[in-house]
């Protein structure tokens, strides 16, 4: 009987000493890390013993018996598949709750108004998140909105500008799925109520809608502007005048791997279908991807007259109806450049029309 008594009591000791470590493994903090850190991916479908095991390969947790008994304490709850960042001590606990709720390791990446799917590809990979080459090849093809624009070449216009949360090495088809996605729910937001979602309003189906929308983020960053400047547009479509949006050709020759930031004459000359100085109407796609404002503005033109417009140093533009009064505003901006005020003063605006109607007179 003693003997049985001291064998009872050593289990109780031992199996005390493992309920006593268990709890220990869990609770307390463990881990040391050392740069970034350490990376877990969780591969879909494993098991909560698969992900103890991985984890405590990793250094992340101390005991993985201990970390799958406290998981068999929460049998609703499903490790979520994914990749998982630790870079400071956390317990055991922390860590099945960090991926029993798919805190799954992410960081932001912005596309800005505007931006082309180049751009885009440019940033990711100076971000490190994958080769410009890979988002490129998944950009080029369209078919993933083919249901809203049969038309379109590439996802360019689709790409919609906003705040994303990516993992450390997305899939680059699956990302352009996402913009194109948050694309469909904003056009969905701002397009007339409706089964028809493709940009009728107009008469003129989405693709040359979104195009327009992209040619007036490229023009000017001023939102109260966007219409005026939309409403420029229409008007010379309608008249029958090239566009002659610079950038167009810039577009063109960022296709090309040319463009270093200027345009010259040689440029403007380019022979490409992007060239709104070379070829009549809209181009045959989006050269940028506009945000909620644009495409807003593309779709409700301002009812205006003017058929012109020229920047005037302060980030917006002068408009103007006719081609002399669009002369006078170059001249302006001239002036502007050249560090004197945008109109001369009175004096000097007498004499110079005085001027103007001596030499007019002697040409007779």
């Amino acid at each position: 009987m003693k003997f049985l008594a001291k064998l009872l009591l050593l289990v109780l000791l031992v199996g005390g000493a493992v309920a006593g470590y268990v709890v220990y493994s869990i609770e307390k903090p463990y881990g040391s890390y050392f740069g970034e850190g350490v990376f877990v991916d969780v591969p879909h479908g494993a098991s909560s013993r698969s992900v103890a095991r991985l984890l405590e390969r990793n250094g992340v947790i101390r005991n993985a018996i201990a970390f799958e008994v406290y998981a068999r304490r929460h049998p609703r709850r499903i490790l979520q598949a994914g990749e998982y960042h630790f870079d400071h001590p956390v317990s055991s606990k922390e860590v099945f709750w960090s991926l029993a709720n798919g805190n799954v390791y992410e960081r932001p990446f912005i596309v800005r108004e505007g931006e082309t799917m180049f751009d885009i590809a440019r940033e990711l990979q100076d971000g490190k998140f994958l080769p410009a080459d890979e988002f490129l090849a998944a950009a080029r093809n369209p078919e993933i909105i083919h249901d809203l624009a049969p038309q379109a070449k590439t996802l360019e216009g689709f790409l919609f500008p906003a705040t994303y949360h990516l993992p450390r090495h997305p899939a680059a088809n699956e990302l352009a799925a996402q913009m194109t996605q948050k694309f469909r729910e904003e056009w969905s937001q701002i397009t007339p109520p409706g089964p028809d979602k493709t940009g009728q309003a107009l008469g003129r189906p989405s693709l040359s809608t979104i195009t327009l929308a992209s040619l007036v983020e490229r023009e000017t960053p001023k939102p109260d502007e966007r219409p005026l400047v939309a409403g420029v547009f229409e008007n010379r479509l309608r008249k029958g005048m090239p566009l002659q949006c610079d950038p167009t050709v810039i577009y063109a020759l960022e296709q090309q791997g040319r463009y270093n930031g200027s345009l010259s004459l040689n440029d403007l000359r380019e022979d490409s279908p992007y060239n709104t100085y070379m070829h009549g109407g809209l181009p045959p796609g989006p050269i940028g991807n506009p945000g909620e404002i644009s495409l807003r503005a593309a779709l409700a033109p301002a009812d205006t007259q003017f058929l012109y417009f020229v920047a005037n140093t302060q980030g917006g533009h002068f408009f103007s109806a006719t081609l002399a009064e669009h002369n006078h505003n170059v001249s302006r901006y001239r002036r502007l450049l050249a560090g004197q005020p945008a109109d001369p003063p009175p004096a000097q605006a007498a004499h110079n029309k005085s001027q103007g109607k001596k030499r007019r007179g002697s040409g007779k």
